[in-house]
Formats: C-alpha cells, structure tokens, sequence
C-alpha cells in the first residue's frame, strides 16, 4: 500500500491510500479520486518530504523500530474518518450474517441466482473480471473495499 499526500484543485490537502502508483493513476483518471473537502476531482500529488536514515548519527538517537510501530500517526480528514468507519461496519456486518465461500463466490452466486441452489446471503472473493461477468448476465453483487488497517 502507497500513502500519497494530496491536494485539490481548491487547495484542501488529504492524504489517502492506494494498492500501487498504477491504481493512483488509474482512479485519479477515472475521477474516483476526490476532495473529501469540496468532492473536486481534480486533484494532484502533492509535495512530500521523505524521511531519509542519515549515517552521521549515533544509533543510540535514533527512535527504535518498535515505539513507531506501536504508535502510527494517521492523518485523515474527518469525512474520510467517517466513510472508513461504515465501510468498516458494512464489512462487519457481512461477514457476521453471510456464509464466506472464498474463491468460489462467482460460481456459488451463479447457482444462487439459477436457483440451482438454495438462496442465501454469501461473499468471497472475484476478480474484477468475474465480477463484471456477473452483473452482465444480472446477478447483484457490490464490492466490499478492505481498508489499508483491515488487512491484519
């Protein structure tokens, strides 16, 4: 996962985070990328200061590995804040009232819908290409985002 800092066209800074620089450029084009500020579209990556070792220090200076660890600082607006806490309760509420059938989910919600078998509520896993398939031909499905802290 990338963590970019950004800005809107408006000048809002938010930061958000991406499966890889590819998926950025990809959504970003698309417009799936917005100000959780003002919802423009238009938005760019802003500048970032990376954090580089430096050599010329002694060890003993340096913040151990494990307090930074323990202690992550996250800075994500409130409407962000917002949105991740009912994606997150979706999820919850999913995987508590809904049987996981993994790797088979296109095939299992094919023979839910062809009344092939019984009906019930299901999740797992498809492709992106399986899951197009599967609204073609009339079959509800939605995805279910896992967050950048969900994937413990």
């Amino acid at each position: 996962m990338i963590r970019y800092s950004l800005v809107c066209e408006a000048g809002h800074g938010f930061e958000s985070w991406f499966p890889s620089s590819d998926s950025y450029d990809t959504q970003v084009e698309r417009g799936l990328v917005t100000c959780p500020v003002c919802d423009s579209a238009k938005v760019s990556k802003a500048l970032m200061v990376p954090s580089v070792a430096r050599t010329d220090r002694a060890r003993a200076s340096a913040p151990p590995a494990k307090a930074e660890a323990e202690a992550p600082v996250t800075m994500v607006a409130e409407p962000e804040r917002q949105l991740r806490a009912m994606l997150r309760a979706l999820r919850e509420h999913v995987v508590a009232n809904a049987e996981h059938v993994g790797a088979r989910f296109p095939e299992e919600a094919r023979r839910i819908h062809y009344g092939e078998t019984q009906g019930r509520s299901i999740y797992g896993e498809a492709t992106p290409a399986e899951a197009r398939a599967l609204i073609d031909e009339g079959i509800e499905v939605a995805a279910i985002p896992v967050l950048p802290d969900d994937r413990n």
